[in-house]
């Protein structure tokens, strides 16, 4: 739970073309930024940044949001983790308003923080000191540079090298870090379990989160010994799940290439990248999940898994495919590269170089493709039977993927593979079952009109001085645009100084009414960016005006039941006399609100 107050000085401190400048090379276009976006592929830069707005916004794929939705949707980062970035960037600490537990937990999770640090410059200097670990990297084609890159280090031999940084070695909480073992107990004399580390000459890869933060360790052995990797437990840091090695140090060369490669190894990733393709990461001694996909996904257009031609690579791309499937987009591409059985990613670009590697990345098989294969090899084709089974297979497959266009596709290279008809596979395999007993109204394409509120809503967030000219007693309530429209205005007055769009979108960020304003923001009359001729004051007083003659219809009509029932007081019968002459004189005046707004 971050304070509010501070999130809001902390994006009026920070300038967002200063931030996104960082990660994209901005260019001046009249009183705002351009450049290419970097959340989809584009040749023509359609992605707006706005220093007056504190925003940014793509006409090409839609995406928008202030400071800190830019750090979340650029760097994977939470929404706590992204102001904590921002905060971080302008030498600031943010303040910690959690419950009691909630701050307890914050500060262990801290303190291992600190201590994996503590480990990790440990490992380095230790690595340092071992002609045997050095050798072996350089043997290996590693360059000292990239060594330092990826932060790597050396656990020597021996069982218990971290008491000479851990004066609390025996303290439960250490066990925390899974840098440390306890055995179990004997018998005797050797009752009592003893601690001991859990790394032993390894050199040490540090696994680091979106941040840069140390969360884990893989050690990789130096001779024939077994286990030849061994990975961090999961802990309060790591969770083997949602972390992908060599993300963090990748991220900026995903971008760049539109495409992620994942490869199996802690050796292969930094092989890459000493061969200079530095877009690839590796899962930490677990098969892929959908979160790993996802995230990669949100990365880059391509992700391309490179594994093994042997039989436990072929097994480990299936899982890939299996958890890729529910996850997959229109317009992003997952595929499969099976390199010959005698190489693995280290050894074929090390042995071949990276032209040829690359080479073997674009003619990565598609999900499509390997999925069509696999199954047709498994069944016996020419026989009716065999193409049952072939539909069998397909079946749990095909109905996971929520991609609309390419699940069409893959529908229609069905029915052609098994012989049938378009109309044949949709009975047989039906992608979405609707409820029993309901109907399902057709598609409308007629669009409703927005309401006043929702019209006001737009243009003030256009120019957020506006909302002065918004009384809040004519703003209805009962729609979810009156009460965001409502919220907006209430949240200008309370402003010392001019509001912008990015304090707006995140004093909103969790709360109700950002539906109504997504969707506003969202809007193409919106047109955040683009300089054009609309009077907006105009049109807010217009909208307004037709607002205040709603809400005085509601109350005259409230009053004349009062006065048919007997029940007008005094002050009513004023307040009656009043609004009756106000429409009267607006109905049939000088000008029709209606003629005062030309929308």
């Amino acid at each position: 739970m971050i304070p509010q107050d501070f999130i809001q000085s902390l994006l009026g401190r920070v300038e967002i073309v200063d931030v996104i400048d960082r990660y994209v090379k901005l260019k001046k276009a009249g009183t705002n930024y351009k450049a290419c976006c970097p959340f989809h592929n584009e040749k023509t830069p359609s992605f707006n940044v706005s220093s007056t707005k504190q925003f940014y916004h793509c006409f090409g794929c839609g995406v928008h949001g202030n400071a800190i939705g830019f750090l979340m949707e650029y760097s994977g980062l939470s929404y706590p983790d992204a102001i904590r970035e921002l905060a971080e960037s302008l030498g600031l600490q943010v303040p910690d308003v959690r419950t009691e537990q909630a701050r307890h937990v914050a500060v262990a999770v801290k303190s291992l923080g600190d201590r994996m640090m503590e480990a990790l410059n440990f490992y380095r200097a230790e690595l340092k000191k071992s002609p045997a670990a050095i050798d072996y990297l350089k043997r290996r084609g590693l360059s000292g540079e990239i060594a330092a890159r990826y932060g790597m280090g050396y656990a020597p031999e021996g069982w218990q090298n971290l008491k000479a940084i851990y004066t609390d070695y025996e303290a439960p909480a250490l066990k925390d870090t899974g840098l440390v073992i306890d055995s179990e107990p004997g018998e005797g004399e050797a009752k009592k379990s003893r601690r001991y580390d859990r790394f032993r000459d390894r050199v040490m890869f540090p696994i680091l989160d979106a941040r840069g933060h140390v969360i884990g360790f893989g050690g990789r052995v130096i001779g024939d010994g077994e286990p030849k990797y061994l990975n961090s437990p999961e802990t309060p840091l790591f969770e083997k799940g949602r972390e992908l090695y060599g993300l963090y140090q990748a991220k900026r060369a995903i971008r760049d290439a539109n495409t992620v490669i994942v490869v199996e190894g802690y050796m292969d990733v930094v092989a890459l990248a000493q061969s200079g393709v530095e877009n690839a990461v590796a899962t930490l001694g677990t098969a892929t999940t959908p979160v790993h996909v996802a995230k990669l996904l949100r990365l880059a257009d391509n992700v391309v898994f490179c594994f093994d031609g042997d039989a436990a690579g072929r097994k480990a791309a299936w899982r890939a495919l299996e958890v890729s499937l529910p996850v997959l987009v229109d317009g992003k591409a997952v595929s499969f590269l099976f390199l010959p059985a005698e190489d693995d990613p280290d050894t074929f670009v090390r042995r071949l170089g990276k032209e040829a590697f690359l080479t073997e990345v674009a003619r990565a098989k598609p999900l499509s493709q390997f999925l069509f294969a696999e199954l047709v090899a498994k069944v016996d084709m020419a026989t009716e039977e065999g193409r049952a089974r072939f539909l069998a297979n397909a079946r749990p497959l095909v109905s996971q993927i929520e991609a609309p266009a390419l699940a069409l596709m893959i529908r229609g290279r069905l029915a052609e593979t098994a012989r049938l008809g378009r109309d044949e596979i949709d009975h047989l395999l039906p992608l979405k079952e609707a409820p029993r007993n309901r109907q399902v109204a057709p598609e409308r394409t007629v669009r409703r009109a927005a309401s006043e509120e929702a019209q006001i809503l737009a243009r003030v967030l256009r120019d957020l001085t506006l909302a002065v000219l918004v009384p809040a007693e004519v703003i209805p309530t009962g729609s979810p645009e009156g009460g965001a429209l409502r919220a907006v205005v209430a949240f200008c007055a309370s402003q010392s100084g001019p509001p912008n769009l990015g304090k707006v979108r995140a004093y909103f960020e969790e709360g109700g009414h950002l539906p109504a304003i997504e969707t506003a923001l969202s809007d193409a009359v919106l047109a955040q960016f683009e300089d054009d001729d609309l009077d907006l004051r105009s049109e807010v007083l217009g909208l307004v005006a037709r607002l205040s003659d709603k809400c005085d219809s509601r109350r005259l009509a409230e009053l004349n039941a009062l006065f048919a029932e007997g029940r007008m007081t005094r002050e009513q019968e004023v307040e009656h006399r009043l609004l009756s002459t106000r429409q009267a004189t607006s109905k049939g005046g000088n000008l029709s609100s209606d003629s005062r707004s030309k929308l």
